[in-house]
């Protein structure tokens, strides 16, 4: 983000907002009857559960590369290659060993994860590169990336127990993330990094005005703030949002568009 506050005032903000984050997902699943962890969420094969699992086994995995970096990427090696021989996805073994462990332990395991996240981001230097599944990050990305994910899945588990959730101010995170992403996209579709940059004008949660990217790009996403940050983390398909891309870079762009690490999701179906 663009921000004129030190670097260590940035990462506190970004916590603060992961923390928030957290806590609005933690609301809807505190209580919820056994049952209604096992209903399936939008994402395919995975409950409500799995979601969480995910995010906890996320957590493990960020805390650890915060804390000890050689420590992670010894334990991705050995337990990646592991799984991977055995022809199993990780991604998916960790939300299904972590589901299977029940709501009461999978809640406690998440909370004490999402905790040891925040303590080891603020206490590693602002300026480290952190290892990742994708590229490092220094900590300011790895809270942003956390804090995207966190919402991003919190949307599905929403969206399973029928619960609409209000947008707010923390979406300016994932847009700036799903802006920075662009390049990144681009040639993990094979293609070409774009020669022409792309600015977003949004309209905030509160009616607002968001201006991110370059002020003087001929190419141009508009649209509302939540519809931009649900098509960057695959949550809804392009034509059930009301975003607009003017110019060749930006229309191409939105298609194929996602502020997460890895291989491009299957995305959902118009109107799921």
């Amino acid at each position: 983000m663009t921000d004129p506050k030190a670097p260590g005032d940035v990462l506190s903000g970004l916590l603060a907002d992961l923390r928030a984050e957290s806590a609005v997902l933690d609301g809807l699943v505190t209580g919820l009857p056994a049952g209604e962890w096992a209903r399936p969420t939008p994402a395919e094969g995975w409950t409500v559960a799995h979601q969480i699992a995910h995010l906890a086994w996320t957590d493990d995995w960020t805390a650890l590369a915060a804390r000890d970096p050689e420590g992670f990427a010894a334990s991705l090696g050995g337990h990646f290659t592991e799984l991977l021989s055995a022809g199993a996805d990780p991604v998916e073994e960790g939300a299904r060993e972590g589901a299977a462990t029940g709501p009461t332990a999978l809640l406690t395991r998440w909370r004490a994860g999402r905790e040891a996240v925040l303590t080891a981001l603020s206490a590693a230097p602002a300026d480290a590169r952190l290892p990742w599944f994708g590229p490092p990050m220094k900590p300011a990305s790895m809270a942003t990336a956390r804090l995207m994910e966190t919402w991003a899945h919190g949307q599905d588990v929403a969206d399973a127990l029928g619960v609409t959730r209000e947008p707010g101010d923390r979406l300016r995170h994932i847009a700036h993330l799903g802006l920075r992403t662009l390049g990144f996209v681009f040639g993990l579709h094979g293609l070409p990094a774009p020669g022409r940059p792309v600015r977003l004008e949004l309209t905030a949660p509160d009616g607002g005005s968001w201006s991110i990217g370059p002020a003087g790009a001929e190419d141009v996403v508009t649209g509302p703030a939540l519809d931009f940050c649900l098509l960057v983390t695959q949550r809804r398909h392009r034509d059930d949002l009301a975003l607009t891309a003017t110019g060749p870079v930006a229309t191409a762009w939105l298609p194929i568009a996602q502020a997460f690490a890895g291989a491009p999701g299957k995305g959902r179906r118009p109107g799921a």
